[in-house]
């Protein structure tokens, strides 16, 4: 069971998904931050200059806060502006990815395009003659 297990983890499969992973997780941190700190500032200087993650509405009456962790620490609340925000950390990754995808399959076609390696021209006609002269020589 060992050595299937070791088999199993060496596949480049194993390796690429770890990869794949730890890039994703690492890449999630730059798409939060651009969210976060880029674009949801100038939406929220769009829509009035408030905190956009911080709209909420409070689901008891001992919620008095007006910070979305503070109105959390009190009671209920539907954070509807913090869902906004994921949703659109959303959108911009999957917009990322799907152009990365769309420059890797152009970079793939052209790949496919490429004229292949030229082959090398026939031979002149008496080189090509005197080699079937060899040829049918050696098969006597």
């Amino acid at each position: 069971m060992i050595a299937e297990f070791r088999s199993f983890i060496a596949k480049g499969n194993v390796v690429d998904l770890a990869v794949g992973i730890i890039i994703g997780g690492a890449f999630t941190g730059i798409v939060n931050s651009l969210v976060n700190d880029i674009v949801m500032p100038v939406v929220g200087v769009i829509i009035g200059g408030i905190d956009f993650s911080n709209y909420f509405i409070a689901l008891n009456d001992k919620v008095t806060a007006t910070s979305l962790g503070a109105a959390r620490e009190q009671g209920a609340v539907f954070a509807y502006g913090n869902f906004i925000t994921v949703v659109l950390n959303f959108m911009i990754l999957a917009w990322i990815i799907f152009m990365m995808v769309k420059l890797v399959n152009r970079i793939r076609l052209q790949e496919e395009k490429k004229p292949p390696a030229a082959q090398p021209s026939p031979p002149p006609a008496d080189v090509q003659l005197l080699t079937e002269i060899r040829d049918l020589l050696k098969s006597r």
